[in-house]
């Protein structure tokens, strides 16, 4: 999962900033029971010393070190009754004062290992949706709140059936394409139709639901990605080319691409070389994408060369989108 190093330095520095202030809380809470109960200060000193003075009986040479050590423990469990009095004496639990990290998995490292802990990544996942959600309207846009009921039951001329059985059979691929991610036999869409239908709608369902489940997420325009791959090219070693190359990189190396808009760029020779670097980068390392454009898949295909219009047809889920601008009938309905 391999997230962008500005989501995953955001979310670390949130990981650092929940450690600090745990630790400034308990200090606070420390000093508090303290002033409240001195006893408690001379109490916590004495078992620090009975620790240290555990770890020098097991080490001790000569006389009998097991005897020793089980003096020193005795010793240390008296300590930790009377504290446990005094703390219930003043309304606090026994472990009130405890230093304890808020993820046993890691310590609040966010790492065990070389592997990222499930804490720093539902951080990452938070800061990733915050992200995304400078881009699409994430704000209510769930599979939950998808209106079926705007989509019209009456037959579309051309198409054999009606736009809301259509959407239902187009939701329910989304859906298990989102809730199912990495294992739905599925695995790039190409949404195609008309605007005001639903296709940023559904991205932005898609983005959230697979977010939320701990992968790495990046929607962007076919504009802007086509504007990043040239300054890459052309800017190389400026601070805009540099930037560029590594928003090619994310592009490339993310878990999920949602390229919105396809077809609205004008189409030369470098977007069309661009485009097959990305579309054929992606299938050959096995990452998912999720393609949306106004244009038929037909057009789309006599648009593009005939190696991009090839991985299109063949290594895309078509998803056809017809009816009335959804967007229009809501607007008549306030």
């Amino acid at each position: 999962m391999p997230y962008d190093a500005n989501i995953l330095r955001r979310a670390t520095q949130r990981l650092e900033q929940g450690r600090r202030s745990r630790k400034e809380r308990a200090e606070r809470l420390r000093l508090e029971a303290y002033a409240r109960e001195p006893r408690l200060a001379q109490l916590d000193r004495r078992i620090q010393g009975t620790m240290a003075g555990l770890v020098a009986a097991a080490l001790r040479q000569g006389g009998d070190p097991v005897a020793a050590v089980q003096a020193v423990r005795e010793e240390n469990q008296d300590l930790q009754r009377e504290r446990a009095v005094l703390l219930g004496s003043i309304g606090l639990p026994q472990d009130a004062l405890e230093d304890r990290p808020a993820c046993p998995l890691c310590q609040d490292t966010g790492w065990q290992g070389a592997r990222m802990c499930r804490c720093l990544q539902a951080l990452c996942a938070e800061e990733q949706i915050r992200e995304l959600s400078r881009l699409l309207p994430l704000g209510e846009q769930s599979f939950d709140s998808f209106r079926m009921d705007l989509y019209s039951q009456t037959t579309y001329p051309g198409r054999g059936t009606s736009p809301r059985s259509n959407m239902e059979l187009v939701y329910d691929v989304c859906l298990n394409y989102a809730t199912k991610f990495g294992r739905f036999a599925i695995k790039n869409l190409f949404l195609s139709g008309p605007p005001g239908l639903g296709k940023t709608f559904l991205s932005a369902c898609i983005a959230r639901t697979v977010s939320e489940r701990g992968f790495s997420v990046v929607y962007d325009s076919a504009a802007n990605i086509f504007s990043q791959f040239e300054a890459r090219k052309f800017l190389r070693d400026s601070p805009d080319g540099l930037e560029a190359r590594d928003e090619t990189r994310r592009y490339r190396g993310c878990d999920l691409l949602i390229l919105d808009d396809l077809g609205s760029e004008l189409t030369t020779q470098f977007i069309q070389s661009a485009l097959y670097e990305l579309i054929n980068t992606r299938l050959v390392e096995d990452k998912h994408t999720v393609i949306s454009s106004n244009l038929p898949i037909e057009e789309a295909a006599r648009r593009y060369a005939p190696q991009i219009a090839s991985r299109l047809e063949g290594e895309y889920h078509i998803l056809h989108f017809f009816g009335d601008d959804i967007r229009l009938l809501k607007k008549n309905r306030l």
